[in-house]
């Protein structure tokens, strides 16, 4: 039976105001490995929202082991207000794996609970939707579940994608009226969309020098979906990868390949923030 997964922020939406205390704390020499008390003292973050916030810094990608990433560091350094809509599409990526960060790939994203499924499988066949819709289509995904706790998770998620002080700045989705549109993002410059498809390549492909291109058009965990964006629209932004050189293809005789030429994911992700400077 297919398990939510979302119960993680409690009711505390996220709000980097929020996170930038714990990462300023994950920062310091202890990182995070103090008592619920003592990460209260060192944030200001009450006795109940303190672990919310922590785990919402894990699974946005810039915790790792009670410590900031290389990501987290780097990004610290570049945005230290995560006020960059690249921040924005970084974090995105990391919560639309759950709590599995990037680990193998399950056999239907709805495995890895609520926040998977929506992003992988619920939004490419729903460009708009109600949140009424949303809860519905999801009862019959996440049967266990209440109504009730349906709706305050998802609500949440949302919030996340429409906040100004979360999300909003990617513009995955956006509210009209009562409905959310989703598939008309900004999206990011290449080198993130590189940085992306990289750790997608460290995942699944490692020390593979190259893969074809349909298995990454057709991926169940999709770069599509994770963009926001069409099949043709992806192969648009792998011609702007070659032309920068972060990626060859081989397009003269079928089956195409992709084969990496990239140093690492994390010198692209520089790479990002310092392209858009």
């Amino acid at each position: 039976m297919q398990n939510l997964q979302l119960s993680f922020h409690g009711t505390f939406a996220l709000k980097k105001e929020d996170l930038l205390k714990i990462l300023h704390a994950a920062q310091e020499e202890q990182g995070l490995k103090d008592s619920r008390q003592g990460l209260m003292d060192r944030t200001g973050l009450g006795n109940e929202k303190v672990l919310r916030i922590k785990s919402w810094a894990i699974r946005s990608g810039f915790v790792q082991n009670n410590k900031l990433s290389s990501e987290g560091t780097l990004i610290i350094a570049k945005d230290p207000y995560l006020e960059s809509p690249l921040t924005d599409w970084f974090m995105h990526f990391y919560l639309s794996f759950g709590d599995n960060g990037l680990k193998q790939p399950p056999d239907t994203p709805s495995n890895w609970g609520g926040w998977t499924w929506f992003v992988y499988n619920f939004l490419p066949e729903h460009r708009s939707f109600t949140q009424d819709e949303l809860v519905g289509y999801a009862s019959t995904v996440f049967p266990e579940e209440t109504t009730k706790k349906l709706t305050k998770n998802l609500k949440i998620l949302l919030r996340a994608y429409t906040e100004t002080y979360a999300l909003a700045g990617c513009r995955y989705l956006y509210t009209q009226g009562d409905e959310y549109i989703s598939g008309q993002s900004w999206q990011p410059n290449e080198y993130l969309t590189g940085y992306f498809l990289a750790k997608i390549w460290e995942r699944d492909y490692p020390g593979q020098t190259s893969v074809l291109t349909e298995a990454i058009l057709s991926h169940k965990l999709s770069l599509t979906a994770a963009l926001g964006i069409t099949l043709s629209s992806l192969q648009e932004r792998f011609n702007a990868l070659e032309a920068l050189r972060i990626i060859e293809q081989r397009r003269e005789v079928a089956p195409f390949q992709i084969l990496p030429r990239w140093d690492s994911p994390l010198e692209l992700l520089e790479q990002a923030y310092d392209y858009n400077n």
